[in-house]
């Protein structure tokens, strides 16, 4: 799929701004969602951090782990620190028979359309004392469960959206239905041929036409596999090259390996007695790589703004222009916005002042047709005399 594709596609998933996207984690019972959610929830950032914004019960927000960020950080000393982060919630456990309403059913996969990208969670670990819901423990079914279920789900919304406009157009001939007719014919096809949108390439007027469906299969998804200390310290599974041909085979998106019973005992033990743990059975934490990649299959990016009051992650979508950047900040910067002084971290790193990037020519100002790059180190100027409230 060509790069414009996949920035045509992605704004089916991310059709809402930016600070509020999430991650949903989802798999069957027993296979360590709660565990897992659980160890991000006691790493979630300070509420005060996010004004104006109550997290639920079922809802963490965790900061993603950034060097770039810390160094910042140590560099300025600021009074005030504000991380990037990324919101992940907890949806119930799915059960074959979903979307037909068995278990959960139908409230499970409305939590599902509510978020924007997945943590699939499955099982390879063996404990007679955790219940497998399907009897055993066998991931590759258990994948062919989930998918089977969000597809049908996604043809059941489909074929219902079809019927309407059909209905309708039985008492008019408007133009625009009978394209978005065309198109959900289109879409209704590759589903029972069982195909997932996210990986069809789709024109403009096709994307518009999903973003109303929400599909389920439209949503990016990272899939966490829970293993064993054992087979996690060893770092070897019969089952990890078999889910790996699984998830090659049906569209390759990123696969993590993590143990929640290491990461349980990493946060019981505490930082120095956890570390020790870690160094002595010669592994580390998954947890900031499931961070990082949940961040970044959703899309997402970060710039800095940065100095002795406060250094802080802003969050934004790949390829946004500098004014949407500036617009995150105060919607009034996105409608006055002038220009955009721009410094690479890397530039600031070494030089070490704004000066001395200054003096080396490595200080942009940039205008609105500039696409913001993941840590870029920005002030905006704007003119907002005169904007109307």
């Amino acid at each position: 799929m060509s790069k414009k594709k996949e920035e045509e596609v992605s704004k089916v998933v991310l059709g809402r701004p930016s600070n509020s996207l999430c991650m949903g984690i989802v798999g069957l019972p027993n296979v360590g969602k709660s565990t897992l959610f659980n160890i991000l929830t006691k790493l979630q950032v300070p509420a005060s951090n996010f004004p104006f914004c109550t997290i639920e019960p079922n809802e963490a927000r965790v900061s993603v782990p950034d060097d770039r960020y810390e160094w910042l950080c140590d560099f300025h000393k600021p009074a005030s620190k504000v991380p990037a982060a990324l919101q992940i919630t907890d949806i119930a456990g799915l059960i074959r028979g979903a979307s037909k309403g068995e278990g959960l059913g139908n409230n499970f996969l409305s939590h599902i359309r509510a978020v924007d990208g997945i943590f699939h969670v499955m099982r390879i670990f063996e404990d007679e004392e955790v219940t497998h819901v399907e009897g055993a423990v066998d991931p590759i079914r258990d994948l062919e469960i989930i998918n089977e279920e969000l597809l049908l789900k996604d043809i059941e919304v489909t074929t219902k959206y079809r019927e309407r406009l059909e209905k309708e157009l039985n008492h008019t001939k408007d133009k625009k239905k009978i394209a978005d007719l065309e198109i959900v014919k289109k879409v209704e096809a590759a589903l029972n041929e069982r195909k997932q949108v996210r990986f069809l390439e789709w024109k403009a007027n096709e994307i518009d036409v999903l973003n109303t469906l929400q599909l389920l299969g439209a949503k990016p998804v990272v899939y966490l596999i829970n293993m064993s200390e054992k087979e996690y310290f060893k770092k070897g599974s019969k089952w990890l090259p078999k889910i790996k041909a699984w998830i090659d085979a049906h569209g390759g998106e990123p696969m993590v390996p993590v143990c929640g019973v290491f990461e349980s005992k990493l946060l019981e033990l505490g930082e120095e007695a956890g570390k020790k743990y870690a160094e002595d059975n010669k592994t580390q934490t998954a947890i900031p790589k499931i961070i990082k990649t949940g961040y970044h299959a959703l899309d997402l990016i970060h710039f800095f703004t940065c100095g002795a009051d406060e250094v802080k992650a802003w969050t934004i979508r790949r390829t946004t222009k500098a004014p949407g950047a500036a617009g995150v900040i105060h919607t009034d910067f996105e409608r006055g916005f002038v220009c955009a002084e721009v410094m690479k971290y890397e530039d600031f790193k070494e030089l070490k002042s704004e000066a001395a990037v200054k003096a080396a020519g490595k200080f942009k100002q940039e205008g609105k047709t500039y696409s913001v790059v993941d840590g870029d180190i920005i002030f905006f100027k704007a003119n907002t005399v005169g904007l109307k409230k």
